[in-house]
């Protein structure tokens, strides 16, 4: 046995077959996870800077062909994700009962001016897949 291998314990068997867990959760269909999508107030970009994962919430709009988020032109975000394919996250989760669903979108992100201020730009998430899940 390798001196540097430590094996993990194993939990005591009861020695019932075990059921399969339904409480899982449950897939939704594109249009549904996008529409659920639209009603989160926040989400969150996972993206790479430096072959590291940064994940940054923000607010965003969900637009036809895209999930739209704002950045200062000179920020980390806005460096990084041009061209790159990133993950978005929103979710809604009932902290009591853990019900509720969370949506990843999966794509190229575009770098473009920005709208609201002239020191602002626009990243646009084209989505080229979308998982959606619901809680419960």
């Amino acid at each position: 046995m390798n001196r540097d291998h430590v094996p993990f314990p194993r939990p005591a068997s009861s020695g019932l077959p075990r059921r399969p867990d339904r409480s899982g959760p449950r897939e939704l269909d594109r249009e549904r996870a996008l529409e659920l999508l639209g009603r989160a107030a926040v989400g969150r970009v996972v993206y790479t800077v430096g072959a590291l994962p940064a994940v940054l919430p923000v607010t965003f709009r969900l637009v036809p062909g895209g999930v739209l988020v704002s950045a200062p032109a000179d920020s980390e975000l806005a460096r990084a994700v041009d061209g790159a394919v990133i993950a978005f996250e929103a979710d809604e989760v009932d902290g009591r009962d853990g019900s509720g669903w969370f949506v990843t979108v999966l794509g190229h992100a575009k770098v473009g001016p920005g709208a609201a201020a002239p020191d602002a730009v626009r990243i646009r998430i084209r989505p080229e897949l979308v998982i959606g899940r619901c809680l419960r």
